[in-house]
């Protein structure tokens, strides 16, 4: 019964049938994986993707959490004597938490209020006298209550206590408080101020100094800044929550809220001055203050998923960003006065060899000579230079070095550097590497993450790669979670390597864990290669549902069966069987005859086990075996004399490279160590939106820069190449703050590169 409840609320989220969930519900449960379930199960969920089943995999513990509560809270009032059939009904009914606490509020065990300590002490029927008998008069009516041994001094102290009495019972109606919320979240504006003092301690927040806007409207970047701000001491915040009040007035609309959910009508009787007084209190005392801090709860909860969408969203970007392939390739990752690290790769990744060179530092033609002939030596094809400190020196550098090449010209790109540092230090780095000097081993991350990024980028902690917003300001957990189902979905979407995939590559792979991953490097190192997806079975560990999820996202390049190299699952194999008795052809004639497979008949090979779906994905992977998802490899071409910020122009026209996409914009960088701002209006011609539908992370865009502000390092940008740049007078509300590089030291002069001590110590190496 209650998965039937649950695949209903979900279906109508997705809008889909209950049966496709309710089918996803018992996959789960029975231990299939997201991945799995998204490619090998489309029969029984019908089709639903992986982003859908990520949405159901969320909701489902939500609502499976909520269901928990419910019996706990259930069991509860039940036990206090107090559950009516009633409030049975609306317990079970509600599907939101907060409903369910509010619900609860009233039973909930907690410490002795005032409230509490007035019914003690015979107050309640006081209380109730006045509320209902208007007619009476409080005073008189209250000396009646008057009891020094129970703690009532005086009719002042009976009408305080009664008085408290009722401000709990109201603050803990659960209809009043939703409408009340209800009118807080549409009506109320969120106020920002300064503490006194803080003002130059907290000059980053000062947009926020004195800043008030609606709540309901309040964008995730700026409720997150605030609520940093307030984290940091600098700010406080405040509901309004009523902005359209008249100056001076005592009184909030939230009172005639309460007034009217209570049926109270003020004639001028004698206890209407007191029950105006309990209902202003019940407000100002009780349930503003619930209400503001649960709704500054709520709010910050939505910013912190919306923050965490957009890190999602940018890691996804970059993790399917199009591999520069199989290349033999050299990474340097530049430096000034410590030099720049060099480690060249073959076209599998494996290490041939480092150097550490000084062309930042009056040793350029020693560092050229290096260079060339390592570029030499390993046939190089493609070199990998990081973004940081020194990055655009460094890639002046190395064309210098091509320019001496006559038949073999490497290409030059200018990889994000983000994480390197994280995995050098990394233990998995230090096994890899033991002998390896640290800062060597970026260079070798940086070579790898051109050939591959998905593959290398999965050895770092997806929250140290730097694409989120705000990031260690939101929930870990829930970041934590969210981005290794990122990691997880991209990973067996493009699939691995079975022979050449890293411990951290595998242990993404469904169904994997990180000691089964360990357990095949381990095989595989004492046995060799995998030659077929079977020999997966033999290795310690790895049981018959291991093998079931994992097998169809395991490449086996050159095996004994070509399937093993493409995303059939090995539980699939019989279909393709079949398709080959139909055609008379091998699997090797088969496979990428696209004319061949375009004449078949799908429902032809559909049987009770394997439905439609599974046979046409079957039909797309013969036709293009392995294919990988990934676009093909582009990368930006900076502007050559344009590398420091003071270089740029208001008009000029730049290429780069989107490093990361917000709700407000996309920061493109462009080769000056600081990366500028394509706010959001100006990402296209028409109106946006989400940015994230115009650009990705990795995209390489055309900009024009509208605005530069060299002191603050702020850079505005736009994809509108039309747009009129700003005057010198004018500022841009689009250029906002964006995180600095590292600072850099003066860069070498341009005659360096030319000098004739280096040409004469080439000349001498050549011969």
């Amino acid at each position: 019964m209650l998965n039937q409840q649950i695949s209903q609320i979900i279906a109508a989220e997705l809008q889909v049938r209950p049966q496709q969930i309710l089918a996803a519900m018992q996959l789960l449960d029975d231990g299939n994986t997201i991945p799995f379930i998204a490619r090998y199960r489309k029969e029984a969920t019908g089709g639903l993707d992986d982003s859908q089943l990520r949405h159901f995999e969320t909701r489902l513990l939500y609502l499976r959490e909520l269901e928990e509560r419910r019996q706990t809270i259930l069991k509860s009032i039940g036990d206090q004597g107090k559950l009516t059939d009633e409030l049975r009904d609306k317990i079970l009914l509600t599907q939101s938490k907060t409903e369910l606490e509010d619900l609860y509020l009233p039973y909930k065990p907690k410490r002795r209020t005032k409230g509490q300590i007035a019914v003690e002490a015979g107050l309640e029927p006081l209380a109730d006298l006045l509320w209902t008998e208007p007619n009476r008069d409080p005073e008189t009516t209250a000396q009646q209550f008057v009891d020094a041994n129970k703690g009532v001094a005086d009719s002042k102290a009976a009408l305080d206590g009664a008085r408290y009495i009722l401000m709990e019972r109201f603050a803990e109606d659960a209809e009043l408080l939703a409408k009340v919320r209800q009118y807080l979240t549409q009506s109320a504006v969120i106020i920002s101020k300064v503490f006194e003092g803080k003002e130059a301690e907290g000059a980053k927040f000062q947009d926020y100094f004195d800043h008030q806007e609606p709540f309901n409207k309040v964008p995730s970047h700026r409720a997150l800044a605030m609520f940093r701000g307030r984290n940091e001491g600098i700010l406080q915040l405040s509901l309004n929550a009523d902005p359209d009040a008249e100056e001076g007035s005592r009184s909030s609309y939230c009172e005639e809220i309460i007034r009217r959910h209570l049926d109270v009508r003020f004639s001028g009787q004698p206890a209407d001055k007191w029950r105006e007084q309990v209902i202003a209190w019940t407000w100002k005392i009780k349930v503003a203050l619930h209400l503001e801090t649960e709704l500054m709860g709520v709010l910050r909860e939505k910013a912190e998923d919306e923050a965490i969408d957009v890190f999602a969203r940018n890691l996804t970007a970059l993790l399917m960003a199009a591999p520069a392939g199989a290349k033999n390739t050299m990474g340097l990752d530049p430096g000034l006065r410590t030099g720049v690290k060099v480690a060249v790769v073959d076209n599998r990744g494996k290490l041939l060899e480092t150097a550490t060179i000084y062309p930042h530092t009056g040793r350029m033609d020693e560092a050229m000579v290096a260079a060339y002939k390592l570029i030499k030596k390993h046939n190089v094809e493609l070199i990998a230079i990081g973004n940081g400190t020194a990055s655009r020196e460094t890639e002046r550098f190395a064309k210098e070095v091509i320019k001496e090449m006559k038949d073999h010209k490497p290409q030059t790109v200018v990889v994000s550097e983000a994480g390197a540092s994280v995995y050098s230090a990394s233990e998995l780095a230090a096994a890899e590497f033991p002998e390896l000097d640290v800062s060597l081993r970026g260079a070798v991350s940086i070579a790898r993450r051109l050939q591959d990024p998905l593959a290398e980028l999965v050895k770092i902690d997806p929250k140290a790669i730097g694409v989120g917003q705000y990031q260690h300001d939101v929930n870990q957990i829930q970041l934590a979670r969210k981005l290794d189902a990122v990691v997880e979905d991209c990973v067996n979407a493009v699939g691995v390597d079975l022979n050449m995939a890293s411990v951290p590559l595998l242990a993404r792979v469904a169904g994997m864990s990180k000691t089964l991953a360990q357990n095949i490097v381990a095989y595989r190192d004492e046995n060799g290669r995998f030659n077929s997806r079977a020999e997966l079975k033999k290795v310690p560990r790895l049981g018959p549902k291991a093998f079931e999820q994992c097998a169809g996202f395991m490449r086996i390049i050159n095996g004994k069966n070509p399937l093993d190299a493409s995303g059939v699952h090995p539980e699939s194999y019989s279909v393709v069987e079949k398709i080959l008795q139909a055609t008379t052809q091998s699997v090797q004639d088969l496979m990428g005859n696209s004319a061949a497979i375009r004449q078949l008949d799908a429902k032809q090979f559909t049987d009770e086990q394997f439905g439609l779906p599974t046979v046409m994905d079957i039909f797309k992977e013969l036709e293009k075996p392995g294919r990988d998802p990934r676009g093909e490899f582009k990368t930006a071409a900076f502007m050559d004399g344009v590398e420091e910020i003071a270089d740029l122009k208001p008009g000029m026209i730049l290429e780069g490279t989107v490093t990361n996409v917000t709700n407000f914009g996309a920061f493109v960088d462009i080769g000056v160590h600081q990366d500028g701002l394509v706010h959001i209006s100006g990402l296209s011609d028409k109106f946006v939106e989400n940015p994230h539908q115009v650009v990705k992370t990795g995209d390489v865009v055309k900009v024009k820069v509208l605005d530069v502000d060299v002191a603050r390092k702020r850079i505005s940008l736009t994809m509108r190449l039309d747009e009129t740049p700003l005057k010198n007078n004018e500022k841009s509300d689009r250029t906002l703050s964006v995180k600095s590089r590292q600072e850099r030291n003066d860069r070498p002069s341009r005659n360096q590169f030319a000098n004739n001590a280096f040409a004469d110590a080439l000349k001498g190496w050549k011969k």
